[in-house]
């Protein structure tokens, strides 16, 4: 650089390094154009036009002065597309990041990308995976899946359950076979194979307790748990529905085994389908004087039919407090457990179809298999066997 500051005339010239230096010094160190003037000599308007001229450059334009060569326009050109293309793919990351795809979809991205000729080490530098992890998923998806054995035991035991076990129960199922699965595996395995029940309620009154017939008071007042077997049974109707009209269902249960000892269905509920039921029953177990056997107020258990029927056999009368069901919960619950595992899963034609089913169900699953949480998880058959080969001391 030559300068002469005794003559102002002269002409003074400065290189490309200086004019840079001096608009760096302006902007990076956020100095005023004339006080960087005064401090070097320099004159402020042509300052202002290295500042133009640079400002320009960096935009891409040829800029103050001298025009830009054809090659140097290209490169500009090039450099300008180049930081458009970052801009653009930085958003594309910013977006796939929000998006939060899995691994194995990203993988899945790979196998595409390589279909448009782009390498897999440069798809999975864009997509941010690791090469190692995308070639081992492709390995494992070429290998034969692996049949896992605790899933296969589980819809078995789902299976065998009606399709009405939930997680407590398949666990005691699986148990019961010697696999122990913690319940929160199980539901996992349910959730992967589709295990689920699905129960429909519908709803009929069938008990007609306004009535001026006499009524039994409320001898067995909720003790439920019976130490011994044919010392206290309830009883109750509830209703099936079929494409041929309601059946009625009477059922007298075991207190101390909730196993089904009687019942009787028909397409009415007079007084004689509680009488067979509790026939029945008592034709099964042939129980000593003095069994107490518990109903609801309906006009069906206070009819002079079943009434005589528990005097002929010396049989102690109770019912439940009026509008009280809560004083015969174990058998709604049966009834209960009759619809959500059996009933609400049929669409039965006739009436022959569902007394075959719904007795089906009594004699082969709810008295033999069906686990009783109340029972120890075991079924009544199981448990009245059980009880009968302890020792009495």
């Amino acid at each position: 650089m030559a300068q002469d500051v005794k003559n102002p005339k002269s002409r003074r010239a400065f290189d490309a390094s200086f004019k840079l230096q001096v608009v760096q010094m302006i902007k990076a160190q956020g100095l005023s154009v004339g006080q960087v003037c005064k401090d070097l000599s320099l004159v402020e308007s042509v300052v202002r036009r290295w500042l133009n001229q640079f400002e320009a450059e960096q935009a891409g334009l040829p800029g103050i002065g001298k025009p830009i060569t054809a090659e140097q326009q290209r490169i500009r050109q090039l450099e300008l597309e180049n930081r458009q293309l970052r801009g653009d793919v930085e958003i594309l990351k910013k977006a796939f990041g929000l998006l939060c795809p899995r691994t194995a979809v990203s993988y899945q991205l790979v196998e595409q990308l390589q279909k448009k000729a782009m390498s897999v080490t440069q798809a999975c530098r864009v997509l941010q995976v690791s090469q190692s992890g995308y070639y081992a998923a492709r390995l494992r998806s070429r290998q034969a899946p692996v049949v896992c054995a605790d899933s296969v035991h589980l819809k078995a035991a789902f299976a065998a359950g009606g399709r009405a076990y939930g997680s407590r129960r398949l666990c005691a199922a699986l148990r019961q076979q010697g696999l122990s699965l913690g319940r929160h595996r199980v539901r996992t395995l349910m959730r992967a194979n589709g295990l689920r029940p699905v129960w429909r309620r519908k709803f009929m009154h069938t008990t007609d307790s306004r009535h001026t017939m006499p009524v039994s008071p409320n001898v067995l007042a909720r003790q439920f748990d019976q130490p011994l077997p044919n010392q206290a049974w309830v009883c109750d109707i509830t209703y099936v529905r079929t494409r041929s009209g309601w059946l009625y269902l009477a059922a007298v249960l075991d207190l101390h085994s909730r196993k089904i000892v009687g019942w009787a269905m028909a397409p009415e509920m007079p007084a004689t389908l509680v009488c067979a039921a509790l026939q029945m029953a008592i034709a099964q177990r042939n129980p000593a004087r003095g069994l107490l056997v518990h109903s609801d107020r309906g006009t069906q258990y206070a009819s002079g039919a079943h009434q005589a029927l528990l005097r002929k056999h010396g049989l102690v009368g109770s019912m439940s407090r009026k509008g009280n069901c809560w004083d015969n919960s174990v058998m709604e619950r049966f009834f209960l457990n009759l619809k959500m595992e059996r009933v609400w899963q049929r669409d039965y034609a006739n009436h022959a179809e569902a007394i075959h089913d719904v007795a089906d169900y009594i004699v082969n699953f709810y008295n033999a298999v069906r686990l009783h949480s109340k029972l120890g998880n075991l079924s009544p058959n199981a448990f009245e066997h059980k009880s009968a080969t302890q020792p009495t001391y």
